[in-house]
């Protein structure tokens, strides 16, 4: 715990301007990030006598080792940079609202040359219109299902599209009369989209002129005794108003609006959002945040536009945000959401009549919601930890281990030996600190060598950061593992290491925060590898133990018998989630790497050499084949190709033997270069080709 006096800054130093701070814990990890009008008067709040503030925010200021700030011009900068860093750093002290769904839209994508209506879900992509969010994926089927009736647009995949498009035949819905098949040409690509605004026209709220002009042409069909299409006229409006019921109206003047509404109690609180568009309620969702800091209704507001606005602009910012409390102040909220709507927006309280009383709804699901989360969190509290102590007093811990990494080892018979770290914290997975590795230090299959490698390069990084001697290696590159996004796709190549980031970047990468508990899957051996690698770097400090798969034994270093946890134990569950988790992320790494190096070709060994130019080079001459047998000037014929990366190529090809020939399994047929399909090349649809040995790597 931090004395704040020993790194307070002097009120000399802190500028009297709107600005943004962020407080740092030991390692230089950020843990709260906070805007301010005026720098000076905001930090010395933080620095007055600990008994006058509050819990939680002198949990923070004790557990930070310096504070920084960042000076801007006016208050709007400083509330989008906060946001920025919020997103960037993810502190633990700051208000995170967590939603337990990915709610679906009904997307049109009309960034395409015929736009197609579906479902979608994450993030929002650039040219696709969005209408929501649904409370289930359903509801949007069960509308676009009476809506296709009357707007007969294009909802099947590009697979479908396509196959419609070379056959000829449309598929059912184009039959049915339920797609205007764009895919055969029965409708041109203009009149396709000038379908697929009407429906978006429909989906935003302007219903009333479109039935109106509908009953039109129906009576206008029946005076002129087209009775056949007066009744199909007839049947459209029944779709149509029967689509509309299903959102009733809730404000009679058709307003665009969105209303928040919070339920919150001592330690957290709950969002809820109306989006009514058109006086219809279009779609609903909702948040849930622990109080971490002191915050007022107010700022739980502020954070809840920030979350809802932050990434949108046009008109999926209303005209008009309906809220139980306003942030103070409330000027540079409001213009910051003029700026992303590129009109005026006006933020107030509902005083009277209609919105009032909707408001009042959405209050209503805003406490149901905070207590129906209460119900489940209080149930997965109490289960997580009851295991952890399980944990804890099997192997005799200080205390539980709110901080678990598990280690395990994957290889395909002595080939592609990798390693895999998966972490969890309060057990939970957390998965923006998983991490790979490859076993550098020797080649063949050994998994207690293996296991030492892998202890030994993470916790050498630990100490490095913990003493803060000497710089990471040069470019950041050294034996540590991979660093990973959150969905598991890389932020370095293999071999980069978290040195690779910036000593002031505070986003949690690095190697710098040590479990209380370390798993490896395995028995005896595995655990005294793990446990020679801490004592070889003199840690002490930290427990290890390994899970046997054979009969789920529990084992520590220098014992002889295992620690038989019950089958029915919470802590050996806890600890079988966790090293299957490890487990799995280990294989899928190490097939990756596995299928990479099967579809290696000789071009992956020419230095310098990207995949763009692979391409192009493929794509130039046909084949490696015909590469192979190109001369230097015909290879820099190929654009971006020089003459020395041309004589990189000629000797490259000239010292590889060519592969074993490819062969389609469905046909016989034997392909002319497997490497063809490598670079781009389209296998024959009849089948993929099969190579009859490994490529040269």
């Amino acid at each position: 715990m931090a004395d704040p006096s020993s790194y307070r800054p002097k009120p000399g130093d802190i500028p009297d301007s709107p600005g943004v701070y962020r407080f740092r814990d030991e390692h230089r990890r950020v843990i709260y990030v906070g805007k301010a009008k005026s720098l000076r008067q905001r930090l010395a709040n933080y620095f007055q006598d600990l008994a006058g503030l509050h819990p939680r925010t002198r949990t923070m200021v004790t557990t930070a080792a310096s504070v920084e700030w960042t000076v801007v011009s006016t208050e709007v900068e400083a509330l989008q940079l906060e946001y920025s860093w919020i997103k960037e750093f993810d502190p633990r002290f700051n208000v995170k609202y967590r939603d337990d769904k990915s709610y679906p839209y009904l997307a049109v994508t009309m960034n395409e040359e015929f736009p197609r209506v579906q479902v979608m879900r994450g993030h929002k992509k650039k040219g696709v219109r969005y209408f929501g969010p649904y409370g289930h994926a359903w509801a949007i089927r069960d509308t676009v299902n009476l809506l296709l009736r009357v707007f007969p647009v294009r909802t099947c995949s590009a697979g479908v599209f396509k196959n419609a498009a070379r056959t000829g035949r449309p598929c059912l819905l184009g039959y049915i009369g339920k797609c205007s098949a764009p895919c055969v040409g029965r409708i041109s690509a203009e009149d396709h989209r000038d379908l697929a605004e009407e429906f978006c026209d429909f989906m935003a709220g302007r219903t009333g002129a479109y039935l109106r002009r509908l009953e039109q042409r129906m009576t206008q069909a029946a005076e002129e005794m087209e009775y056949e299409r007066a009744a199909r006229l007839r049947d459209d409006i029944g779709a149509l108003k029967k689509a509309m019921e299903k959102n009733a109206v809730v404000l009679a003047d058709a307003t665009d609006a969105d209303l928040i509404a919070v339920a919150e109690d001592e330690l957290e609180a709950a969002v809820q959002i109306f989006h009514v568009r058109g006086g219809r309620v279009r779609g609903q969702r909702g948040w849930v945040t622990d109080k971490v800091e002191e915050v007022t209704t107010g700022a739980l507001v502020e954070h809840a536009l920030q979350q809802l606005y932050g990434e949108e602009s046009g008109d999926a910012v209303p005209k008009e945000v309906l809220v139980p409390a306003l942030p103070d102040p409330v000027e540079p909220v409001q213009q910051w959401l003029t700026e992303r709507r590129g009109s005026a927006v006006s933020l107030r309280i509902p005083q009277r009549g209609d919105k009032k009383a909707l408001m009042e709804t959405v209050q209503r699901n805003a406490q149901q919601a905070l207590a129906l989360h209460k119900t489940k969190r209080a149930s997965d509290l109490t289960t997580r930890s009851r295991a952890l102590e399980e944990i804890a007093e099997a192997l005799d811990l200080d205390s539980a281990p709110l901080r678990i990494e598990c280690y395990d080892i994957s290889h395909l018979q002595g080939d592609d030996v990798v390693a895999s770290m998966v972490v969890f914290e309060d057990g939970l997975q957390r998965k923006s600190e998983y991490r790979r590795f490859q076993i550098k230090g020797f080649e063949g299959q050994d998994d207690v060598r293996s296991m030492h490698e892998v202890i030994t390069r993470r916790f050498r990084r630990y100490l490095a950061e913990k003493e803060k001697t000497g710089e990471w290696a040069e470019n950041g590159q050294d034996a540590g593992g991979e660093i990973l996004a959150p969905d598991g796709s890389p932020l370095a190549g293999p071999g980069l290491g978290e040195g690779a980031l910036t000593e002031d970047d505070g986003r949690p990468k690095r190697f710098a925060y040590p479990p209380q508990l370390v798993v490896v899957d395995g028995g005896q051996p595995q655990v005294a590898a793990a446990q020679r690698a801490l004592d070889e770097l003199g840690i002490d400090d930290i427990a290890v133990c390994g899970l046997a798969k054979r009969l789920e034994e529990v084992w520590l270093p220098g014992d002889d018998d295992p620690v038989v946890l019950p089958r029915t134990s919470e802590g050996l569950y806890l600890l079988q989630r966790i090293r299957d988790e490890a487990h799995r992320f280990a294989i899928t790494y190490q097939r990756t790497k596995r299928a990479k190096r099967f579809r290696a070709g000789p071009l992956d060994e020419v230095p310098g050499l990207g995949e763009t130019r692979k391409r192009a080079l493929i794509k130039h001459f046909g084949s490696v084949k015909k590469l192979r047998s190109a001369t230097i000037d015909q290879i820099r014929e190929v654009p971006g190709i020089g003459l020395k990366t041309a004589e990189t190529i000629a000797a490259a090809l000239a010292q590889a033997a060519p592969a074993a020939p490819a062969v389609n399994t469905a046909t016989g047929e034997i392909m002319e270069d497997e490497q063809d399909t490598a670079y781009g090349k389209t296998p024959d649809a009849a089948g993929a080709p099969v190579a009859t040995g490994v490529p040269d790597e």
